[in-house]
């Protein structure tokens, strides 16, 4: 988390991550919303969390009203806002036992009661089909359930946001926990940008007794008898501990940080596989966007984008180490919910692709030179083609355009060595990473083969996003 005025003064911009609904809803937040709202966090939203814009010009905006949307949806199709209001009512009365398996500690017996007592209460064969349902990919989910176009273009985006593509296991559901989410809690940015939230972190862990350090880096976990005792960093200092705490990669933790791992987790943790990478582009303009298309002007996150075959093509272009043709954009808002972000009168663009490879192989489209990694020259190539669809979408756009600063996945990993080749989601969110599975098949609640040391973060259970859940479950397990 980061802002920082990289276009023009005045100007304050989130680097990475800008959106914190899975933070508000989180049991993290539950327990320290008094403490972290004394000193200082506060969120700003928007009714209209997130709109879907086609190319045809035809949009539509998601509010934080059920009615509303399903009045919406059914105008566009018949049926499509019952359906909508059957997945959300189905998310919120599965929402004890969803969300346990979704954010709880996993290998346990805490859990292992939870799922008898669904066997219980469902019966074996019903609970085999819950099971069944809850894999669907989201193409079956939205192709199947819902008739128009648009419906289904507003929520295959967002499956992307959770590491997945419409044709993989479990986005469906994936896709109406969000839907879920952006209705109930909608899509809030922190007042003053996303660097506040870290300040306020910092000002509660220095209130405990806790003491920070930036700039240093950890050069191995020391470990005794097997069991960690804390840390070295690179200018030999040993930082003792009773408990170590690794928020890092699997490849970071077993191949460069924890001395004497076993050859069979390094090779576990090389053979990790990480995700598409991500690209940001952040816009200064000289007034407000006037979109092509009505009621956007206050929506905190709108989606560019065709459908789910558009969704499913760029997204397979980025995995296969292509410059996607159309990528998939998310267009952010951010001054229209927190003013403060810019000069009055001014506006700010917080731009995501969520489909960029972190290697290339070469352009889809045939346009865009490239050598096999990201060059400024490639990078700005790129940009320059999300720009141009930016601009379809934007009347004034010209006019209004001040400056722009793009990161490619290979500068976001330089800002964070986790996010290898940029990859934001810690690794690859398939079945056979994820859940239980995650980082490894054989993992257990964030233990390592060192007693006293944990591994969280986002190539952990429950895997990435900024709730918090692998840091508090294990906070919980250790008596916090």
């Amino acid at each position: 988390m980061q802002t920082a005025e990289i276009t023009e003064p005045g100007f304050h911009h989130d680097v990475m991550a800008a959106t914190f609904v899975l933070f508000l809803t989180s049991p993290a937040y539950a327990e320290l919303a008094e403490d972290l709202g004394r000193h200082g966090l506060e969120f700003c939203h928007s009714p209209h969390p997130t709109a879907v814009l086609r190319p045809d010009q035809t949009a539509l905006v998601l509010t934080m009203d059920r009615a509303a949307n399903i009045a919406a949806l059914n105008a566009l199709a018949a049926g499509d806002g019952d359906q909508h209001a059957r997945d959300v009512t189905g998310i919120e009365a599965e929402a004890p036992f969803l969300f346990a398996l979704l954010g709880g500690e996993l290998w346990s017996w805490k859990t292992a009661r939870l799922v008898t007592r669904q066997i219980w209460a469902k019966g074996l064969n019903g609970f085999k089909s819950w099971v069944g349902a809850a894999l669907k990919p989201a193409r079956g989910w939205l192709e199947t359930r819902y008739s128009s176009p648009l419906a289904q273009a507003l929520w295959a985006p967002w499956v992307l946001h959770t590491g997945l593509t419409p044709e993989s296991s479990y986005s469906a559901k994936m896709g109406q926990v969000i839907a879920f989410a952006l209705e109930a809690a909608g899509a809030p940015v922190v007042k003053g940008g996303a660097a506040q939230a870290v300040k306020v972190f910092e000002a509660l862990i220095r209130e405990n007794g806790g003491e920070i350090r930036t700039n240093t880096d950890v050069a191995r976990i020391l470990v005794d008898q097997n069991r960690a005792i804390g840390v070295e960093t690179r200018d030999g200092e040993k930082i003792l501990a009773r408990t170590t705490l690794a928020s890092v990669t699997p490849s970071q933790l077993y191949t460069r940080l924890l001395d004497g791992a076993s050859s069979d987790d390094r090779q576990t943790a090389q053979d990790y596989r990480h995700g598409r990478g991500n690209f940001q582009l952040h816009y200064a303009l000289d007034a407000d966007p006037d979109w092509i298309a009505e009621g956007l002007e206050d929506v905190a996150l709108i989606h560019l984008a065709d459908g789910i075959d558009s969704v499913s093509k760029a997204s397979n272009e980025a995995e296969r180490g292509m410059l996607p043709v159309t990528p998939t954009i998310c267009v952010g808002q951010p001054h229209r919910l927190d003013p403060s972000r810019c000069p009055d009168g001014k506006s700010i663009l917080w731009l995501q692709i969520p489909d960029a490879p972190r290697h290339i192989k070469g352009d889809a489209a045939g346009e865009i030179a490239t050598d096999g990694t990201w060059t400024e020259a490639t990078r700005e190539a790129f940009a320059d083609r999300i720009e141009a669809i930016l601009k379809n979408h934007i009347r004034n756009f010209d006019e209004i355009k001040l400056s722009r600063r793009a990161y490619s996945p290979a500068d976001l990993a330089q800002l964070n060595m986790n996010l290898v080749g940029g990859d934001p989601y810690g690794g690859q969110c398939t079945l056979d990473q994820f859940f239980i599975f995650r980082p490894f098949s054989h993992s257990r609640n964030g233990a390592t083969p060192a007693s006293h040391l944990y591994h969280i973060g986002a190539s952990t259970h429950p895997g990435p996003g900024l709730g918090g859940g692998s840091g508090y479950n294990v906070a919980k397990r250790l008596g916090g």
